[in-house]
């Protein structure tokens, strides 16, 4: 692994013009800020990222969001608008020797830049040793994931940098890249091309710049011009046939890596093992990440199947522990063992939704004041108010219950859990009902 010319030893990262025959994203690459497309919450005139340009400084900060919004030309870009040394590394063949070559060559270039490319792909051992040149100011360090940083990125890493957000493009901003696209392209422009509807452009992509440009190139490719004029008229139907000819292959970089996954979720909660097992393998053999599979099917376990079969969150969370220790190959045995179980569990999305609603509850009316009797009382004064003196300890009772209001006074008898229609949760609603009685409705 080498940086290439991605380290530049005098001046600042500048986009290179593609040449005619390279894929149309490049040829469409942005070379400065006001070409960028999207991102108007960081870079547009309130934006924060645009306030810190504007003060000829930036901090070492992480980009998180889909493939194909711009997190990669983004970091050049902000190299070039502060005219700073730009290095960059790709977590995928980069290992801890790479990091440090970087850092001693940037202890020579003060102010460096330094872009790693799907950060969460770097190990602990790498990440540590970032940490020193980051919190040194050696290098600002800008990291791309499309995984939440949180999960992927160490705590004392990500305490050193700034988190942004980068969203889907929206239909406007799509629409605009096509266009611009046939109006300016070199090769485009070329030919007599009419989108007459936008709709599988947009839907196909899914918010993602690369894989339109992609699309838009390979159905101006593949399309028939009309005989008489000699013109190519996108239509939805023309886009869907050529769609399927040329974009059915998983790339875990983004193209197919969203639709697999969303695929591979609603197969388990629709308790069909045939097809999760099918997507499992189509990411398996597409190189996907064991770790990101085995994370869903953690979430996954306690949204859909929920207390219908606590035993499931038990097994994914075994699950994401044995993958991470095993890895690849043998880890498919374990994901796909996981997998068939948690699509022949019984459903309950009942807890997700109730921890959904009282969230939304404490927003709407914030938060309500704790009874007395359940309130803590450490000091003199807070006993002589009398905090936790009518509290009734519950194991002092026939059944470990008594009735008592655990609510706040105004929220007195609201109910956010509603058992499922599952045999496990059947018998938690009749023993609900037994101690509760109508308060609750159970």
């Amino acid at each position: 692994m080498s940086t290439g010319s991605l380290f530049d030893d005098e001046t600042p990262s500048r986009p290179t013009p593609a040449t005619p025959d390279a894929p149309l994203p490049e040829r469409r690459r942005p070379r400065t800020l006001a070409e960028y497309a999207g991102q108007q919450h960081l870079i547009g005139p309130e934006g924060v990222l645009r306030r810190y340009l504007n003060a000829g400084r930036l901090p070492s900060l992480i980009l998180w969001g889909p493939p194909g919004v711009g997190k990669t030309t983004l970091a050049h870009l902000l190299a070039q608008e502060l005219g700073r040394p730009f290095a960059a590394l790709s977590a995928i063949n980069a290992g801890v020797k790479d990091v440090r070559d970087v850092i001693e060559r940037a202890k020579r270039q003060p102010g460096t830049l330094l872009f790693i490319d799907e950060i969460h792909r770097f190990s602990k051992a790498q990440q540590d040793a970032l940490l020193g040149a980051v919190e040194h100011g050696t290098v600002t360090l800008i990291g791309a994931t499309t995984e939440n940083p949180s999960f992927e990125v160490i705590p004392a890493l990500l305490s050193r940098a700034q988190v942004y957000t980068l969203e889907a493009l929206d239909k406007d901003v799509l629409i605009g890249l096509v266009d611009t696209a046939l109006a300016e392209d070199e090769v485009l422009k070329r030919k007599k091309v009419r989108v007459e509807e936008y709709n599988a452009l947009l839907t196909i992509s899914g918010g993602d710049a690369r894989k339109l440009l992609n699309l838009l190139e390979i159905v101006v490719q593949a399309a028939s011009p009309a005989p008489v004029t000699g013109e190519i008229v996108i239509t939805d139907a023309v886009v869907q046939e050529l769609a399927q000819q040329h974009l059915a292959r998983y790339d875990k970089g983004g193209e197919m890596h969203y639709d697999v996954i969303s695929a591979f979720i609603k197969s388990i909660r629709g308790s069909d093992p045939n097809a999760a097992l099918y997507y499992l393998a189509v990411m398996l053999e597409g190189g996907e990440d064991v770790k990101f599979i085995a994370r869903r099917l953690l979430i996954l376990a306690s949204e859909d199947v929920g207390n219908a079969n606590p035993n499931a969150l038990l097994l994914a969370q075994s699950c994401f522990q044995a993958v991470t220790v095993i890895g690849l190959p043998e880890s498919d045995i374990i994901l796909g063992q996981t997998v068939v179980y948690l699509a022949t569990s019984p459903k309950s999305n009942t807890s997700y939704k109730a921890i959904r609603e009282a969230r939304a509850l404490v927003r709407q009316q914030g938060v309500q004041p704790v009874p007395i009797p359940l309130r803590n009382a450490p000091t003199k004064l807070m006993k002589q108010l009398g905090y936790g003196q009518e509290y009734q300890y519950s194991h002092d009772y026939p059944g470990n219950f008594v009735p008592q209001e655990f609510l706040p006074e105004q929220l007195a008898g609201t109910t956010f859990y509603h058992p499922g229609d599952n045999p496990a949760e059947h018998k938690i609603r009749e023993r609900l009902r037994q101690q509760w009685g109508e308060k609750y409705g159970y």
